[in-house]
């Protein structure tokens, strides 16, 4: 655990809980401004000297999110049998799921701003507008991008929100197999361009710029080039000397006053035992699913249901991504002479937005983005990818000789797609009690149900992804997981809006029945949109910030 101020039995300003894109840029700016802030984290405090490459720890043990044992959610997927899942966890450790992010970060489109009278005849879909528009946020996608330092090309296709200048960073470097993707999708009349990244591309205030160790996205950043919160942010709030970072701390309620208003948090600290944060004002950001079953947990006498929940809304309106993948094979021999070699590289970093919107379909023509990476190095990961790829499963020698094959003869290329995921009166989360986990806390259950409309569209873009690959030569091509579900992109539970009777929050992202309580992680957005949010929410999260230290001053 890293140093830094301690207010334990302390009554503070604002105590957050959650670190990743939704905390810490409260926490950073809150401090900044002369706030005393406390941040309730569940998870450890890691260092860089806690990451490594190893596969098993990283990506099939507990590092990052709890084991099912443990701390289950529970999962009904089209109204089948609940069964225990780790489905809906993104991490538990200071920094969130922004530590062991690839960091893809794209902006959302203008058009993302207005998709609920876009679709509003749309049948079991509860989209809504957004009471706030693009304009508005766009200030803070800069102020993110400016405060972490994000690596892009500016105008690099005609799809591009509007910005006011170009990335503090120039691209980072990527493999010549990006070239594959750009012929391919040129010879449809596509607009390939490089995907803006929370890498920094060169040394940027203090932190090194990145050594392309190849294992970036499920993997902790021993250089500090990736922009998490962790590496970004954290350091320069703890540095105010106003900010304590507390780990392993389990927020399972919070406390409403005889006033109604938020009083703090009771959490279990590190030995299990029950404690009591103080806060003047309290902000959570603990995933959109986390969120929702703390404020459902909570019940004082003036909120039976659930705190802030006298609309009935909070774990309503749930959404996540919608997904599909595609792989292009290309044999070596075959290639260019650049492209034949096995580059060191691991960044490919090629998308397509010319169907963020699809031509043809009138009644949800809602599309999003081609992102077209390189499968992961993990050496488990791609030998169970290989033998899943075929019918039957491939095992032994077989697996063996394909293994050697890809390694040695071929290069595969991936696509996966972020399309819009519609809310509806069946996804939503729910806390039944009968569950607990090792804290003995009820656990939330995941209820999906996946809008046809939705696969629809993410079956048309999976196909356009795959024309691609097929334009520029590929020997196969295939699908995978087409109208699948990415559960670490979570949006929804307490949406926000300016009418109380359908919405969680306020345009600020404050409780509309407890005027000190805010969320500010993906909770407040009523629509998915076409991209990875996680910049999304980190530019809420700066512009909420901004609105906590005028009321706060009042």
């Amino acid at each position: 655990m890293a140093d830094g101020p301690s207010f334990l039995g302390e009554e503070v300003d604002l105590c957050v809980v959650g670190s990743g894109a939704g905390g810490a840029p409260i926490a950073h700016a809150l401090s900044g401004a002369g706030a005393k802030v406390v941040v309730l984290e569940k998870g450890p405090w890691y260092q860089k000297e806690d990451f490594d490459h190893d596969e098993i720890k990283n990506a099939r043990r507990d590092m990052w999110a709890p084991l099912v044992m443990d701390e289950p959610h529970l999962q009904t997927t089209e109204g089948g049998p609940r069964q225990p899942t780790n489905n809906g966890w993104i991490a538990n450790n200071v920094g969130g799921g922004t530590v062991h992010m690839s960091g893809y970060f794209y902006r959302l489109h203008p058009e993302d701003f207005r998709l609920g009278r876009r679709y509003a005849g749309l049948e079991d879909a509860s989209v809504a507008d957004w009471p706030i528009g693009y304009e508005e946020l766009a200030p803070y996608y800069d102020k993110v991008e400016k405060t972490i330092g994000v690596s892009g090309a500016a105008g690099a296709h005609p799809f591009e929100p509007p910005r006011s200048g170009p990335y503090p960073l120039p691209p980072v470097a990527t493999n010549p197999l990006a070239k594959l993707v750009e012929d391919g999708a040129r010879k449809k009349g596509w607009h390939p361009f490089q995907i803006p990244r929370a890498v920094l591309s060169r040394p940027y205030k203090g932190r090194s710029g990145c050594v392309y160790c190849d294992y970036c996205g499920s993997y902790g950043c021993e250089s500090g080039a990736k922009s998490s919160t962790l590496a970004a942010l954290v350091p320069e709030a703890v540095a105010t000397g106003r900010c304590e970072i507390r780990p392993h701390s389990m927020a399972f309620e919070v406390v409403i006053d005889a006033k109604g208003r938020a009083s703090g948090v009771r959490y279990y600290d590190s030995d299990g035992k029950a404690q009591m944060q103080k806060a003047r004002v309290v902000c959570l950001a603990a995933t959109s699913i986390e969120t929702a079953r703390l404020l459902l947990n909570s019940r004082p006498q003036s909120f039976p249901d659930g705190v802030a929940n006298g609309s009935g809304l909070v774990g309503r309106n749930l959404s996540f991504s919608t997904l599909a993948k595609g792989f292009g094979e290309f044999e070596r021999a075959k290639l260019p002479k650049g492209l034949q070699p096995v580059p060191p590289n691991h960044f490919l970093d090629r998308a397509i937005q010319d169907h963020y919107f699809i031509d043809g379909e009138s009644t949800f023509d809602k599309g999003g983005t081609i992102h077209y990476i390189l499968p992961h190095r993990n050496a488990i990961y791609t030998a169970e990818r290989l033998a899943k790829r075929h019918e039957p499963m491939l095992w032994g020698e077989a697996l063996t000789k394909e293994i050697k094959r890809y390694y040695a003869e071929v290069h595969q290329v991936e696509f996966e797609i972020f399309g819009e995921f519609l809310p509806g009166p069946k996804t939503f989360v729910s806390v039944d009690g009968d569950t607990k986990d090792k804290f003995g806390i009820p656990v939330a259950t995941i209820h999906l149900q996946r809008h046809p409309a939705a696969i629809r569209n993410a079956r048309t873009l999976a196909s356009l992804g795959v024309q691609v690959f097929e334009a520029a030569g590929a020997e196969s091509t295939w699908t995978d997981a087409v109208g699948g579900t990415t559960y670490v992109l979570q949006h929804g539970t307490c949406r926000f809006g300016s009418d109380p009777s359908r919405s969680v929050l306020d345009p600020d992202c404050r409780s509309h029945e407890v005027k000190n309580l805010y969320v500010t992680d993906g909770s407040f957005m009523p629509s998915s949109g076409g991209v990875p949010t996680t910049l999304t929410i980190l530019a809420n999260a700066f512009r909420v910030a901004d609105k906590m230290i005028e009321h706060m001053k009042g």
